[in-house]
Protein backbone atom coordinates (compact mmCIF):
# COMPACT_ATOMS: atom_id res chain seq x y z
CA UNK A 1 0.00 0.00 0.00
CA UNK A 2 2.73 2.77 0.74
CA UNK A 3 4.88 1.39 -2.24
CA UNK A 4 1.29 2.38 -3.97
CA UNK A 5 0.62 6.04 -2.50
CA UNK A 6 4.86 7.03 -3.16
CA UNK A 7 4.14 5.21 -7.48
CA UNK A 8 1.20 7.70 -7.57
CA UNK A 9 3.09 10.88 -5.99
CA UNK A 10 5.84 10.16 -8.17
CA UNK A 11 3.48 10.03 -11.18
CA UNK A 12 1.80 13.54 -10.06
CA UNK A 13 5.08 15.29 -10.44
CA UNK A 14 5.85 14.58 -13.77
CA UNK A 15 7.13 10.59 -14.21
CA UNK A 16 5.16 8.37 -16.34
CA UNK A 17 1.34 9.61 -16.19
CA UNK A 18 -0.33 6.94 -18.04
CA UNK A 19 -1.84 5.76 -14.91
CA UNK A 20 -2.90 9.16 -13.63
CA UNK A 21 -6.73 9.50 -13.37
CA UNK A 22 -9.25 11.48 -11.96
CA UNK A 23 -11.39 9.88 -9.42
CA UNK A 24 -15.22 9.54 -9.28
CA UNK A 25 -15.18 11.59 -6.33
CA UNK A 26 -12.89 14.55 -7.91
CA UNK A 27 -14.79 14.11 -11.45
CA UNK A 28 -18.34 15.51 -10.26
CA UNK A 29 -16.24 18.32 -7.53
CA UNK A 30 -14.72 19.75 -10.52
CA UNK A 31 -17.62 19.72 -12.77
CA UNK A 32 -19.79 21.93 -10.42
CA UNK A 33 -17.49 24.11 -9.18
CA UNK A 34 -16.34 25.00 -13.04
CA UNK A 35 -19.52 25.31 -14.35
CA UNK A 36 -20.57 27.47 -11.57
CA UNK A 37 -17.91 29.69 -11.81
CA UNK A 38 -18.26 29.76 -15.81
CA UNK A 39 -22.02 30.93 -15.71
CA UNK A 40 -21.27 33.64 -13.28
CA UNK A 41 -17.76 35.05 -14.71
CA UNK A 42 -17.87 33.76 -18.35
CA UNK A 43 -16.72 36.82 -20.78
CA UNK A 44 -19.74 38.13 -22.87
CA UNK A 45 -18.14 37.01 -25.97
CA UNK A 46 -20.40 37.76 -30.33
CA UNK A 47 -19.79 33.93 -30.67
CA UNK A 48 -20.75 32.92 -27.68
CA UNK A 49 -24.12 34.68 -28.44
CA UNK A 50 -24.79 33.10 -31.47
CA UNK A 51 -23.57 29.43 -29.67
CA UNK A 52 -26.04 29.67 -26.40
CA UNK A 53 -29.45 28.65 -26.24
CA UNK A 54 -29.76 25.05 -24.69
CA UNK A 55 -33.30 24.60 -26.15
CA UNK A 56 -32.73 25.81 -29.68
CA UNK A 57 -33.36 22.74 -31.19
CA UNK A 58 -33.96 23.93 -34.94
CA UNK A 59 -31.63 22.36 -37.55
CA UNK A 60 -30.53 25.57 -39.36
CA UNK A 61 -29.84 27.64 -36.32
CA UNK A 62 -27.48 24.62 -34.77
CA UNK A 63 -25.76 24.65 -37.90
CA UNK A 64 -25.67 28.60 -37.89
CA UNK A 65 -24.27 28.34 -34.32
CA UNK A 66 -21.78 25.29 -35.65
CA UNK A 67 -20.32 27.66 -38.30
CA UNK A 68 -19.83 30.78 -35.59
CA UNK A 69 -18.05 28.26 -33.71
CA UNK A 70 -16.10 27.11 -36.42
CA UNK A 71 -15.12 30.84 -37.69
CA UNK A 72 -14.13 31.73 -33.83
CA UNK A 73 -11.86 28.85 -33.23
CA UNK A 74 -10.11 28.99 -36.02
CA UNK A 75 -9.94 32.95 -35.47
CA UNK A 76 -8.48 32.21 -31.88
CA UNK A 77 -5.63 30.14 -32.39
CA UNK A 78 -2.70 32.39 -32.32
CA UNK A 79 -4.59 35.14 -31.87
CA UNK A 80 -5.92 37.45 -28.71
CA UNK A 81 -9.50 37.50 -27.86
CA UNK A 82 -9.59 41.22 -28.19
CA UNK A 83 -7.93 41.32 -31.35
CA UNK A 84 -10.55 38.39 -32.94
CA UNK A 85 -13.82 40.29 -31.82
CA UNK A 86 -13.75 42.99 -34.83
CA UNK A 87 -12.67 40.10 -37.20
CA UNK A 88 -15.26 37.91 -36.17
CA UNK A 89 -17.82 40.75 -36.62
CA UNK A 90 -17.10 42.33 -39.64
CA UNK A 91 -16.73 38.72 -41.09
CA UNK A 92 -20.09 37.21 -39.86
CA UNK A 93 -21.61 40.37 -40.98
CA UNK A 94 -20.27 39.55 -44.88
CA UNK A 95 -20.61 35.87 -44.64
CA UNK A 96 -23.20 34.94 -41.93
CA UNK A 97 -23.68 31.54 -43.41
CA UNK A 98 -21.71 28.30 -45.05
CA UNK A 99 -22.97 28.84 -48.04
CA UNK A 100 -22.18 32.43 -48.08
CA UNK A 101 -18.59 31.88 -47.55
CA UNK A 102 -18.58 29.45 -49.67
CA UNK A 103 -19.28 31.73 -52.43
CA UNK A 104 -16.31 33.55 -51.80
CA UNK A 105 -13.07 34.15 -53.34
CA UNK A 106 -9.59 33.42 -51.93
CA UNK A 107 -8.83 37.06 -52.83
CA UNK A 108 -12.29 38.15 -50.84
CA UNK A 109 -11.42 35.80 -47.65
CA UNK A 110 -7.64 37.10 -47.68
CA UNK A 111 -8.67 40.93 -47.67
CA UNK A 112 -11.06 40.14 -44.68
CA UNK A 113 -8.59 38.57 -42.76
CA UNK A 114 -5.56 40.73 -43.67
CA UNK A 115 -3.72 41.59 -40.17
CA UNK A 116 -5.16 38.42 -38.44
CA UNK A 117 -1.88 36.50 -39.69
CA UNK A 118 -1.26 33.03 -40.14
CA UNK A 119 -3.47 33.43 -43.61
CA UNK A 120 -3.37 29.39 -43.91
CA UNK A 121 -6.75 29.57 -41.14
CA UNK A 122 -8.28 31.33 -44.02
CA UNK A 123 -7.67 29.52 -46.58
CA UNK A 124 -8.45 25.98 -44.92
CA UNK A 125 -11.99 27.94 -43.40
CA UNK A 126 -12.89 29.02 -47.28
CA UNK A 127 -11.90 24.96 -48.46
CA UNK A 128 -13.67 24.03 -45.94
CA UNK A 129 -16.68 25.30 -46.54
CA UNK A 130 -16.64 24.68 -50.01
CA UNK A 131 -16.59 21.23 -49.45
CA UNK A 132 -18.93 21.19 -46.83
CA UNK A 133 -21.48 22.72 -49.29
CA UNK A 134 -20.36 21.08 -52.60
CA UNK A 135 -20.98 17.45 -50.28
CA UNK A 136 -24.48 18.20 -50.01
CA UNK A 137 -24.29 21.39 -47.31
CA UNK A 138 -25.12 19.54 -44.52
CA UNK A 139 -23.10 20.46 -41.69
CA UNK A 140 -21.10 17.33 -39.91
CA UNK A 141 -22.66 17.18 -36.04
CA UNK A 142 -20.01 14.88 -34.54
CA UNK A 143 -16.97 15.27 -34.03
CA UNK A 144 -15.26 12.44 -36.13
CA UNK A 145 -16.99 13.59 -38.92
CA UNK A 146 -16.08 16.80 -38.74
CA UNK A 147 -12.79 15.92 -38.61
CA UNK A 148 -13.10 14.72 -42.35
CA UNK A 149 -13.20 18.14 -43.40
CA UNK A 150 -9.74 19.78 -44.74
CA UNK A 151 -8.10 22.06 -41.89
CA UNK A 152 -10.91 20.60 -39.15
CA UNK A 153 -8.25 18.92 -35.88
CA UNK A 154 -9.18 17.30 -33.27
CA UNK A 155 -9.76 20.57 -30.96
CA UNK A 156 -11.78 22.88 -33.70
CA UNK A 157 -13.78 19.37 -33.91
CA UNK A 158 -14.47 18.85 -30.45
CA UNK A 159 -14.98 22.18 -29.69
CA UNK A 160 -17.78 22.56 -32.93
CA UNK A 161 -19.02 19.19 -32.06
CA UNK A 162 -19.79 20.33 -27.73
CA UNK A 163 -20.60 23.46 -28.19
CA UNK A 164 -23.01 23.13 -31.05
CA UNK A 165 -24.35 19.85 -31.31
CA UNK A 166 -24.01 18.87 -27.74
CA UNK A 167 -21.88 15.85 -28.34
CA UNK A 168 -19.51 14.72 -25.04
CA UNK A 169 -16.29 15.26 -26.19
CA UNK A 170 -13.38 17.16 -24.88
CA UNK A 171 -11.62 20.12 -26.48
CA UNK A 172 -7.70 19.96 -25.78
CA UNK A 173 -5.73 23.55 -26.19
CA UNK A 174 -3.03 25.39 -24.46
CA UNK A 175 -5.44 26.44 -21.17
CA UNK A 176 -7.06 23.25 -21.32
CA UNK A 177 -3.39 21.44 -20.68
CA UNK A 178 -2.25 24.00 -18.42
CA UNK A 179 -5.11 23.62 -15.96
CA UNK A 180 -5.28 19.84 -16.23
CA UNK A 181 -1.46 19.70 -15.95
CA UNK A 182 -1.84 21.67 -12.28
CA UNK A 183 -4.52 19.83 -11.49
CA UNK A 184 -2.87 16.42 -11.67
CA UNK A 185 0.71 18.01 -11.09
CA UNK A 186 2.05 16.74 -14.49
CA UNK A 187 5.26 18.57 -15.17
CA UNK A 188 6.04 16.46 -17.99
CA UNK A 189 6.82 17.83 -21.85
CA UNK A 190 3.10 19.68 -22.84
CA UNK A 191 4.52 19.36 -26.20
CA UNK A 192 5.49 15.47 -26.18
CA UNK A 193 2.97 13.25 -28.03
CA UNK A 194 2.73 10.87 -25.06
CA UNK A 195 1.82 13.87 -23.07
CA UNK A 196 -0.51 15.33 -24.80
CA UNK A 197 -2.72 12.02 -25.39
CA UNK A 198 -2.63 11.24 -21.68
CA UNK A 199 -4.23 14.90 -21.21
CA UNK A 200 -6.82 14.25 -24.01
CA UNK A 201 -7.89 11.49 -21.88
CA UNK A 202 -8.10 13.14 -18.65
CA UNK A 203 -10.01 16.15 -20.56
CA UNK A 204 -12.42 12.98 -22.00
CA UNK A 205 -12.90 12.15 -18.32
CA UNK A 206 -13.67 15.59 -16.93
CA UNK A 207 -16.03 16.63 -19.88
CA UNK A 208 -19.74 17.00 -18.41
CA UNK A 209 -22.43 15.08 -20.26
CA UNK A 210 -25.10 16.89 -19.42
CA UNK A 211 -23.66 20.22 -20.73
CA UNK A 212 -20.09 19.34 -22.60
CA UNK A 213 -19.85 22.57 -24.68
CA UNK A 214 -20.17 24.87 -21.51
CA UNK A 215 -17.90 22.79 -19.45
CA UNK A 216 -14.90 22.51 -22.01
CA UNK A 217 -15.72 26.60 -22.73
CA UNK A 218 -15.22 27.25 -18.94
CA UNK A 219 -12.17 24.78 -18.77
CA UNK A 220 -10.57 27.43 -21.40
CA UNK A 221 -11.69 30.54 -19.76
CA UNK A 222 -10.23 29.43 -16.58
CA UNK A 223 -7.29 28.43 -18.37
CA UNK A 224 -7.19 32.36 -20.29
CA UNK A 225 -8.22 34.09 -17.37
CA UNK A 226 -7.47 32.51 -14.63
CA UNK A 227 -4.79 29.89 -14.22
CA UNK A 228 -2.73 31.81 -16.76
CA UNK A 229 0.87 30.75 -17.46
CA UNK A 230 3.15 32.75 -15.05
CA UNK A 231 0.55 34.61 -12.85
CA UNK A 232 -2.33 32.42 -11.83
CA UNK A 233 -4.76 33.62 -9.45
CA UNK A 234 -4.92 30.50 -7.16
CA UNK A 235 -7.16 32.68 -4.70
CA UNK A 236 -10.01 33.00 -7.18
CA UNK A 237 -9.71 29.38 -9.00
CA UNK A 238 -12.98 27.04 -7.98
CA UNK A 239 -11.13 24.40 -8.42
CA UNK A 240 -8.27 25.09 -5.95
CA UNK A 241 -9.27 22.53 -3.54
CA UNK A 242 -8.48 20.09 -6.28
CA UNK A 243 -5.39 21.21 -7.59
CA UNK A 244 -2.06 19.32 -7.11
CA UNK A 245 0.45 21.61 -8.27
CA UNK A 246 -1.51 24.38 -5.46
CA UNK A 247 -1.31 21.48 -3.01
CA UNK A 248 2.78 20.60 -3.25
CA UNK A 249 3.78 24.19 -3.77
CA UNK A 250 1.78 25.10 -0.73
CA UNK A 251 3.88 21.96 1.58
CA UNK A 252 7.37 22.23 -0.55
CA UNK A 253 8.65 26.16 -0.76
CA UNK A 254 10.73 24.66 -3.88
CA UNK A 255 7.49 23.93 -5.63
CA UNK A 256 5.81 26.55 -7.33
CA UNK A 257 2.28 26.34 -9.11
CA UNK A 258 3.63 27.27 -11.96
CA UNK A 259 5.97 24.50 -12.68
CA UNK A 260 3.32 22.49 -14.07
CA UNK A 261 3.90 22.09 -17.10
CA UNK A 262 7.50 22.23 -17.31
CA UNK A 263 8.44 25.31 -19.71
CA UNK A 264 9.59 24.04 -23.16
CA UNK A 265 12.41 26.32 -24.57
CA UNK A 266 11.33 27.65 -28.02
CA UNK A 267 13.05 26.90 -31.10
CA UNK A 268 15.31 29.79 -32.42
CA UNK A 269 13.79 31.84 -34.77
CA UNK A 270 15.53 31.34 -38.18
CA UNK A 271 17.13 34.97 -39.24
CA UNK A 272 16.22 35.87 -42.79
CA UNK A 273 17.09 38.91 -45.39
CA UNK A 274 15.21 40.18 -48.49
CA UNK A 275 15.48 42.92 -50.58
CA UNK A 276 11.90 44.60 -51.42
CA UNK A 277 11.25 46.70 -54.11
CA UNK A 278 8.40 48.58 -54.50
CA UNK A 279 7.96 48.96 -58.10
CA UNK A 280 5.82 52.58 -59.77
CA UNK A 281 5.09 52.51 -62.98
CA UNK A 282 4.52 55.93 -64.38
CA UNK A 283 3.77 58.07 -67.21
CA UNK A 284 6.46 59.92 -69.20
CA UNK A 285 6.73 63.71 -67.68
CA UNK A 286 3.78 62.63 -64.88
CA UNK A 287 3.02 60.79 -61.89
CA UNK A 288 -0.65 61.59 -61.03
CA UNK A 289 -1.39 58.18 -63.08
CA UNK A 290 0.98 55.90 -61.27
CA UNK A 291 0.40 52.55 -60.50
CA UNK A 292 2.44 49.53 -58.59
CA UNK A 293 3.17 46.13 -59.31
CA UNK A 294 2.17 43.39 -57.11
CA UNK A 295 3.08 39.80 -57.54
CA UNK A 296 1.33 36.63 -56.13
CA UNK A 297 2.72 34.33 -53.57
CA UNK A 298 3.10 30.31 -54.44
CA UNK A 299 0.04 28.80 -53.25
CA UNK A 300 1.93 26.48 -50.90
CA UNK A 301 4.72 27.72 -47.78
CA UNK A 302 4.15 31.11 -46.27
CA UNK A 303 2.11 33.61 -46.73
CA UNK A 304 0.82 31.53 -49.47
CA UNK A 305 -1.67 33.32 -52.19
CA UNK A 306 -0.90 36.54 -50.52
CA UNK A 307 0.00 39.66 -52.92
CA UNK A 308 3.26 41.88 -52.07
CA UNK A 309 5.50 43.83 -53.41
CA UNK A 310 8.36 42.33 -55.91
CA UNK A 311 11.27 40.96 -53.82
CA UNK A 312 14.18 38.43 -53.54
CA UNK A 313 15.35 36.49 -50.48
CA UNK A 314 19.18 37.22 -50.09
CA UNK A 315 21.83 34.91 -48.73
CA UNK A 316 22.51 37.13 -45.83
CA UNK A 317 23.30 40.71 -44.66
CA UNK A 318 24.08 42.68 -48.17
CA UNK A 319 25.19 45.86 -49.02
CA UNK A 320 22.88 48.42 -51.46
CA UNK A 321 25.02 47.38 -54.66
CA UNK A 322 24.49 43.50 -53.69
CA UNK A 323 20.65 43.89 -53.44
CA UNK A 324 19.89 46.09 -56.46
CA UNK A 325 21.70 43.77 -58.76
CA UNK A 326 19.37 41.07 -57.08
CA UNK A 327 16.37 42.78 -58.09
CA UNK A 328 17.18 44.12 -61.03
CA UNK A 329 18.06 40.26 -62.03
CA UNK A 330 14.73 39.36 -60.79
CA UNK A 331 12.50 41.92 -62.66
CA UNK A 332 14.24 41.01 -65.58
CA UNK A 333 14.21 37.52 -65.54
CA UNK A 334 10.52 37.75 -64.25
CA UNK A 335 8.75 40.48 -66.06
CA UNK A 336 11.53 41.66 -68.99
CA UNK A 337 12.08 44.97 -67.35
CA UNK A 338 15.29 46.10 -68.31
CA UNK A 339 16.87 49.30 -67.65
CA UNK A 340 18.97 49.33 -70.55
CA UNK A 341 15.92 48.28 -73.30
CA UNK A 342 12.75 48.37 -71.71
CA UNK A 343 12.57 51.18 -69.48
CA UNK A 344 13.66 54.35 -67.99
CA UNK A 345 14.43 54.62 -64.46
CA UNK A 346 12.83 57.55 -63.24
CA UNK A 347 13.69 57.38 -59.32
CA UNK A 348 15.17 54.69 -57.21
CA UNK A 349 15.93 55.96 -53.41
CA UNK A 350 16.87 53.77 -50.48
CA UNK A 351 13.94 53.97 -47.72
CA UNK A 352 14.73 52.12 -44.95
CA UNK A 353 14.37 48.37 -43.19
CA UNK A 354 11.67 47.44 -41.71
CA UNK A 355 12.01 43.75 -39.36
CA UNK A 356 8.45 41.51 -40.14
CA UNK A 357 8.59 38.43 -36.99
CA UNK A 358 6.45 35.30 -37.73
CA UNK A 359 6.53 32.54 -35.64
CA UNK A 360 9.71 30.81 -36.54
CA UNK A 361 11.46 33.28 -38.52
CA UNK A 362 12.65 37.13 -38.56
CA UNK A 363 12.83 38.52 -41.68
CA UNK A 364 14.99 41.72 -42.29
CA UNK A 365 13.40 43.71 -45.09
CA UNK A 366 15.49 45.95 -47.17
CA UNK A 367 13.00 47.94 -48.97
CA UNK A 368 13.52 50.54 -51.70
CA UNK A 369 11.20 52.65 -54.04
CA UNK A 370 11.56 52.51 -58.32
CA UNK A 371 10.21 54.24 -59.67
CA UNK A 372 10.09 52.84 -63.55
CA UNK A 373 8.71 54.53 -67.07
CA UNK A 374 7.84 51.67 -69.47
CA UNK A 375 9.41 52.37 -73.09
CA UNK A 376 6.38 50.36 -74.99
CA UNK A 377 3.69 51.71 -71.84
CA UNK A 378 1.67 49.46 -69.45
CA UNK A 379 1.28 47.26 -72.69
CA UNK A 380 4.18 45.69 -72.62
CA UNK A 381 4.39 44.23 -69.51
CA UNK A 382 1.24 43.20 -70.26
CA UNK A 383 2.28 41.37 -73.31
CA UNK A 384 4.74 39.18 -71.33
CA UNK A 385 2.55 38.23 -68.71
CA UNK A 386 1.78 34.98 -70.90
CA UNK A 387 5.38 34.13 -70.88
CA UNK A 388 6.09 34.07 -66.97
CA UNK A 389 4.69 31.47 -64.20
CA UNK A 390 4.38 34.08 -61.80
CA UNK A 391 1.13 35.87 -61.03
CA UNK A 392 1.09 39.52 -60.77
CA UNK A 393 -1.00 42.63 -61.58
CA UNK A 394 -1.27 46.34 -61.39
CA UNK A 395 -3.03 48.57 -58.87
CA UNK A 396 -3.10 52.05 -58.60
CA UNK A 397 -2.55 53.95 -55.03
CA UNK A 398 -6.44 54.16 -54.04
CA UNK A 399 -6.71 50.55 -54.81
CA UNK A 400 -3.55 49.55 -52.94
CA UNK A 401 -4.91 51.81 -50.28
CA UNK A 402 -7.58 49.85 -49.49
CA UNK A 403 -6.12 46.26 -50.81
CA UNK A 404 -6.37 43.65 -48.10
CA UNK A 405 -2.52 43.03 -47.67
CA UNK A 406 -0.62 41.01 -44.98
CA UNK A 407 0.91 43.68 -41.79
CA UNK A 408 4.40 43.19 -43.06
CA UNK A 409 3.24 44.14 -46.93
CA UNK A 410 1.25 47.45 -45.42
CA UNK A 411 4.21 48.00 -43.40
CA UNK A 412 6.59 48.31 -46.45
CA UNK A 413 3.87 50.95 -48.17
CA UNK A 414 3.33 52.81 -45.32
CA UNK A 415 7.03 53.75 -45.58
CA UNK A 416 6.59 54.70 -48.68
CA UNK A 417 3.98 57.10 -48.42
CA UNK A 418 5.76 58.78 -45.27
CA UNK A 419 8.80 58.95 -47.71
CA UNK A 420 6.89 60.46 -50.47
CA UNK A 421 5.28 63.04 -47.68
CA UNK A 422 8.14 64.01 -46.48
CA UNK A 423 9.78 64.51 -49.91
CA UNK A 424 7.11 66.50 -51.07
CA UNK A 425 7.43 69.00 -48.09
CA UNK A 426 10.90 69.49 -48.33
CA UNK A 427 10.51 70.40 -52.31
CA UNK A 428 10.50 74.50 -52.50
CA UNK A 429 7.11 76.39 -52.40
CA UNK A 430 7.32 77.12 -56.47
CA UNK A 431 8.54 73.44 -57.52
CA UNK A 432 5.27 72.20 -55.52
CA UNK A 433 2.97 74.90 -56.97
CA UNK A 434 4.45 73.92 -60.89
CA UNK A 435 3.78 70.61 -60.00
CA UNK A 436 0.20 71.44 -58.81
CA UNK A 437 -0.59 73.54 -61.87
CA UNK A 438 0.72 70.91 -64.12
CA UNK A 439 -1.87 68.18 -63.05
CA UNK A 440 -4.85 70.55 -63.04
CA UNK A 441 -3.80 71.84 -66.94
CA UNK A 442 -3.75 67.31 -67.74
CA UNK A 443 -6.79 67.09 -65.85
CA UNK A 444 -8.44 69.96 -68.01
Amino acid sequence: MQASRVRKQTDARGGDIEDISFSNKEIPKIRTSLLEWYDENRRDLPWRRLSSGQDDVHVEHRERKAYAVWVSEVMLQQTRVQTVVDYFNRWMEKWPTIHHLARASIEEVNEMWAGLGYYRRARFLLEGAKMIVEGGGEFPKTASSLKMVKGIGNYTAGAIASIAFEETVPVVDGNVVRVIARLKAISANPKNSATVKNIWKLARQLVDPKRPGDFNQAVMELGATVCSPAAPSCSTCPISHQCQALSLSRSNESIQVTDYPMKVTKAKQRRDYSAVSVVEIVEEGSQSDSRYLLVKRPDQGLLAGQWEFPSVLLDGEADLASRRKAIDIFLKQSFGLDKEKSCKVVLREEIGEYVHVFTHIRLKMHVELLILHLKGGINFLQRNQESTTMTWKFVDNKALSTLGLTSGVRKVYNMIEEFKQNRSDSLPMKTRKNRRENNLIKRC
